[in-house]
């Protein structure tokens, strides 16, 4: 296997250096804080809407506040929002979110903070899926009028003193970058550095950048990617960080919190937005929560360890394990947890019945209690001398997520090869704190390969709620699928129908479909993309209208929205009917 390591700490916490860009007054990098935002679901023309919900969002503690803007009228009524906000004492920064159509982004210029380009559509048509050969020329020859097109609106920003982010979707990757590098990271980096190249070149430094994915895992090993090509090409712009289409309740907090948390760990993000199907407001309180928890790492005490050598930090695997009974090995991440009666979040260890020992006393077939500093030369042969011996990894440490890094990094270079258990203990009064802290602390340890299972201890929670939230992180890093996944996005402006009913209609009907993955998507935007991994998609097409998709395809448009759910429902059986 081909290794890449990083110049990454990823045992010590250090927020990644970059330039400050100014968006509307409030500083992004550099030292300032990682900042929250969240975004409208209001047309942009509901001017009094729309200041409504940016004062909710802002009452909550948002630092800039996005809005969709699909055509000229609703880039220019940025404006009369700009001034109904300071007429009621409110300067918080606006961006305009702008797919499709390049001159939208230059009127938007005029008039919003920041502009967020999506790289996938600004001058490329949209994604057909169609196979389209280029030749090298041809390619160029497309390079060339980008960078035209792109030069203009940089000098439009400079002009008029605002920001830019640029903003690619996985989801959304232009025709011209899947045929030459596919549906990969690599394609997804490349689509952001043609842009990101224009900007240094014409020395535009006000630029925030993202990449964002409804998969956990690809987000964040693609921004690993990203940071990497970047600092090799000279380049320190201030990084976005959102995984797109979480959902809602407890599976879109943990899974924003795994997705974020895994790069915040590394120092990696300087401005945040957690992408819920709720009302925008409930976003930030989750977001600031997950913010200054990572947070809480700096100056903590240092963590001396080595990167194992076969530890790809961009393609990471599992780490091998010989299998003790059904950990380890090539077995899915076990529950150490609690009885309860739903079968689908049964734990596979009851942890009042685990007897856990001390290395001194372990014996074949135990579970072994080791921590970081255990890990010494006398502790390790015997390690290695035992067989079918569960180690369960646990840290004190302020910043556990690094020594628990070390802890595994450490077994690999000296070819211990138990299966580990992380074992977190919480003293939680909220059960929403939990989730999040967990997502953030569980998720990386499972995204680099290196979880054998998973024990939850909270004092104040139910068997219930920490099974659930450990079958959740599992869920959510794709470990172990042990029910319905919803690709469902936040929606904005554009979404064609009532997001947030639908989506729990939608879950009322199928959550009993074990491994299915369904989207749910307000809109074409980034919706067939987006969902491309979903088995089934459910997309907003026109008012009032829905189109269905099997995977990427689309197999019924425009049905009456009182219609679709059910045509949904048949669509599904149809074909589970024909598999059986």
């Amino acid at each position: 296997m081909s290794t890449r390591q990083t110049d990454v700490d990823i045992f010590n916490y250090a927020r990644r250096k970059t330039v400050e860009v100014n968006v509307g007054g409030v500083s992004i990098g550099c030292a300032n804080p990682v900042r929250v935002q969240s975004m409208t679901n209001t047309s942009t023309m509901d001017t009094d809407g729309s200041v409504q919900q940016v004062l909710r969002i802002v009452e909550k503690g948002g630092e800039l506040v996005r809005l969709t803007t699909q055509g000229n009228r609703e880039a220019v009524n940025m404006g009369s929002i700009k001034e109904q906000l300071k007429a009621r004492g409110c300067n918080v920064p606006l961006v305009a979110d702008v797919h499709f159509n390049a001159a939208v982004a230059d009127t938007a210029a005029r008039y919003a903070d920041k502009v967020r380009v999506n790289p996938g559509n600004y001058v490329d048509p949209a994604r057909t899926f169609k196979q389209l050969e280029y030749s090298d020329a041809e390619y160029a020859d497309e390079l060339k009028r980008l960078r035209e097109r792109f030069v203009a609106f940089l000098g439009i920003c400079k002009a008029e003193g605002r920001a830019v982010r640029v903003g690619v979707n996985h989801g959304s990757l232009s025709d011209r970058i899947m045929n030459r590098y596919g549906d990969t990271p690599s394609g997804v980096v490349e689509s952001c550095m043609e842009f990101l190249r224009i900007c240094r070149d014409e020395k535009f430094n006000n630029v925030v950048v993202s990449i964002k994915t409804s998969n956990t895992s690809m987000m964040v090993t693609t921004v690993r990617r990203l940071v990497r090509v970047m600092a090799e090409e000279g380049i320190s712009y201030p990084l976005h960080l959102g995984v797109t289409e979480a959902g809602d309740a407890e599976d879109g907090r943990i899974k924003s919190a795994v997705g974020i948390g895994a790069l915040l760990a590394d120092g990696i993000g300087d401005t945040v937005r957690v992408s819920l199907a709720e009302s925008p407001e409930n976003e930030i309180p989750v977001a600031k929560e997950l913010v200054d928890y990572v947070a809480k790492r700096a100056g903590s005490a240092a963590i001396d360890a080595v990167v194992a050598p076969d530890f790809n930090y961009e393609e990471p695997v599992r780490r091998r394990t010989t299998a003790v009974g059904i950990v380890g090995g090539d077995n899915v991440p076990v529950v150490v947890g609690g009885k309860v009666a739903d079968s689908a979040l049964a734990s596979d260890f009851t942890a009042s019945a685990v007897d856990v020992v001390t290395i001194d006393d372990a014996v074949p077939g135990a579970f072994v209690a080791v921590e970081y500093k255990d890990i010494v030369p006398e502790n390790i042969a015997k390690l290695k001398s035992l067989k079918d011996m569960v180690l369960v990894a646990s840290s004190n440490h302020p910043n556990a997520v690094g020594e628990l890094r070390a802890l595994v990094h450490r077994l690999i270079i000296e070819g211990v090869d138990a299966p580990v258990i992380i074992r977190r203990a919480y003293d939680e009064a909220s059960v929403e704190t939990l989730r999040i802290k967990a997502a953030a602390d569980l998720g990386v340890l499972l995204i680099d390969g290196l979880v054998d299972g998973l024990w939850l201890e909270n004092p104040s929670s139910t068997d219930e709620e920490l099974n659930s939230i450990m079958f959740g992180i599992l869920q959510a890093t794709r470990a172990r699928i042990s029910k319905t996944e919803y690709i469902a996005c936040p929606g904005c402006g554009r979404t064609m129908y009532d997001l947030q009913g639908t989506l729990a209609r939608i879950k009322a009907a199928t959550g009993h479909l074990k491994g299915l993955k369904i989207g749910v998507m307000g809109c074409i935007v980034n919706g067939p993309g987006e969902m491309a991994d979903a088995d089934y998609g459910y997309v907003g097409a026109a008012r009032g209208k829905v189109s269905l998709y099997r995977k990427k395809e689309c197999v019924e448009k425009n049905i009456p929205e009182d219609e679709a759910i059910e045509r949904l429902l048949e669509l599904i059986e149809n074909d589970r009917g024909t598999e059986n």
